[in-house]
């Protein structure tokens, strides 16, 4: 199969699975290498770029998702009529900044850095899709590891969790040994960049009433 053929191959599938998909599983997929996969990846890419496409390659980790240029964000969220959002609260922000720093950590974790039960927050992350379960930590009582996703590494701009800026630190005279849970620690949400099959996602938000 020639190259260009495997491009179009790899765009397929990524286009079929909406969801992010592991280089790993298109190599295998298409019977190449992963080094070979990633490259079709960014073949595809440049192929966008050379038609103007509306549509990019995210590369999210070692996974790959296809998404939708900034500039066409308000009219897919025209078209898709969705409701109006509001950010995520501080207490969210708090929380998800402890956990993408100190991964796996536990909801205990999270409530000794912040002072207060953290459990429907960190419930309410899993349910938006920004953190997910990572097994037990082996520590007494073996409690619930939670880590960020892709989705959460997509909503941010970043590629992996080596992007993620260095974290402040109290004075050395009162620092406990735990990273200081700094919202604004973290990068600023950029425009819109919308999965294909799902044209139009704020994963950092809270639906309202209209």
């Amino acid at each position: 199969m020639e190259v260009e053929r495997l491009v179009s191959a790899a765009e397929a599938i990524l286009f079929a699975a909406g969801d992010p998909v592991e280089t790993s599983r298109i190599a295998q997929t298409l019977t190449i290498l992963e080094k070979e996969a990633e490259m079709l990846l960014e073949k595809l890419q440049e192929r966008y770029d050379q038609t103007g496409s509306s549509l990019r390659v995210l590369k999210l980790g070692k996974s790959w998702q296809l998404g939708t240029r900034e500039e066409y964000a308000p009219y897919i969220r025209t078209a898709m009529e969705k409701k109006r959002m509001t950010p995520l609260t501080n207490a969210a922000m708090e929380a998800l900044t402890i956990i993408a720093y100190n991964q796996p950590a536990s909801k205990g974790f999270v409530e000794r850095v912040r002072g207060i039960d953290s459990s429907s927050v960190i419930n309410a992350l899993v349910d938006k899709g920004l953190l997910e379960e990572a097994g037990r930590i082996d520590v007494p009582g073996h409690p619930i590891g939670y880590q960020t996703t892709p989705l959460f590494l997509r909503a941010f701009g970043l590629s992996s969790l080596m992007d993620l800026p260095e974290p402040k630190k109290k004075d050395e005279e009162e620092f406990s040994g735990e990273l200081e849970p700094f919202a604004e620690d973290m990068p600023t949400l950029p425009a819109e960049e919308t999965p294909a099959g799902e044209p139009e996602s704020e994963p950092l938000t809270e639906e309202t009433e209209e």
